[in-house]
């Protein structure tokens, strides 16, 4: 199949884009650099040149493909200092992207792979049956499912907290080494039991691939381990930046934190049990503190 993929040059699209083009798809990749498209032309991808904000850009890549894998988002959004929009600003560029994307593909009964994270729901560990809280910022899903009315097979594939590989990145766990680093201790909120979840970005890119070639809809869940205390984390760093690992209360979170301080108060462990069944995938990659343990020469 020829299957299109946004931010084919980041950490996860590019895991992404090795997976299929190894399962012997045809990949276009949309990138928004020369370094990025040299990348992705190296890997055996063709380039689409392109971003979040060129709307047409997304529907002409689109258009062109069988399956479309949108991994694109504005990550850094929520690093003080980078320059970039706002974690809210990122949430509506990817909606506006998901729009596009989605409406390219109507009546046409393609396939359309959405990336989510996993649903902080509270009270108890996530499953692919729980939905994405309204009250997030972040509305991929909300803008995604109504295209299943619309003649677009759409599919959710929810990210955990933490998407790792050796020597980084980490997803929060990079945000937390940025910090720590900065404010020279590695800090968790309270007890530390807020748990996050993680999965080894490889594995992560073996379940796109998965929900391309079964053709599957609805949720699934790339998760594979279900929920680390941020106690746990907050150790591995310190022995990393070998700096002392304090506790900060809720009310010291915003100062220490700084625009980290909502997602490091986030308990959102999640399942992939049902996903497990569903598709036969396993996560057999090396794990968070694993990971995290690993400097990057």
């Amino acid at each position: 199949m020829r299957i299109f993929v946004t931010g084919a040059s980041g950490f996860i699209g590019s895991a992404v884009v090795r997976e299929l083009l190894g399962a012997g798809h045809q990949v276009l990749g949309m990138v928004r650099s020369d370094a990025g498209a040299a990348a992705v032309a190296a890997a055996g991808a063709e380039v689409h040149r392109g971003n979040l904000d060129d709307l047409d850009s997304l529907r002409r890549g689109a258009a062109k493909a069988d399956v479309v894998i949108h991994t694109a988002f504005v990550h850094d959004a929520v690093n003080a200092g980078s320059g970039r929009a706002s974690f809210q600003d990122a949430c509506d560029i990817d909606a506006r992207a998901i729009e596009a994307l989605g409406s390219a593909l109507v009546g046409s009964n393609r396939h359309l792979l959405v990336t989510s994270g996993t649903p902080g729901v509270g009270g108890h560990v996530a499953t692919e049956e729980d939905a994405s809280p309204r009250t997030f910022p972040r509305v991929s899903e909300q803008t995604a499912l109504p295209f299943a009315e619309r003649g677009v097979r759409v599919a959710l594939v929810r990210m955990p907290r933490c998407v790792h590989a050796p020597g980084g990145p980490y997803g929060f766990g990079t945000a937390m080494i940025g910090v720590a680093a900065k404010a020279g201790v590695s800090a968790y909120v309270g007890e530390g039991a807020h748990r996050w979840c993680a999965v080894h970005v490889n594995d992560a890119a073996r379940l796109y691939a998965m929900v391309v070639d079964k053709g599957v809809t609805g949720a699934v869940h790339a998760v594979g381990e279900e929920g680390i205390p941020q106690r746990t984390i907050a150790d591995a760093i310190g022995k990393r930046l070998n700096v002392p690992v304090v506790s900060k209360s809720p009310a010291e979170a915003a100062t220490h934190f700084g625009t980290f301080a909502m997602f490091a108060q986030l308990d959102s462990p999640a399942s992939s049990e049902r996903t497990r069944e569903r598709l036969g995938w396993t996560a057999t990659g090396t794990g968070l503190i694993a990971d995290i343990g690993v400097i990057k020469p």
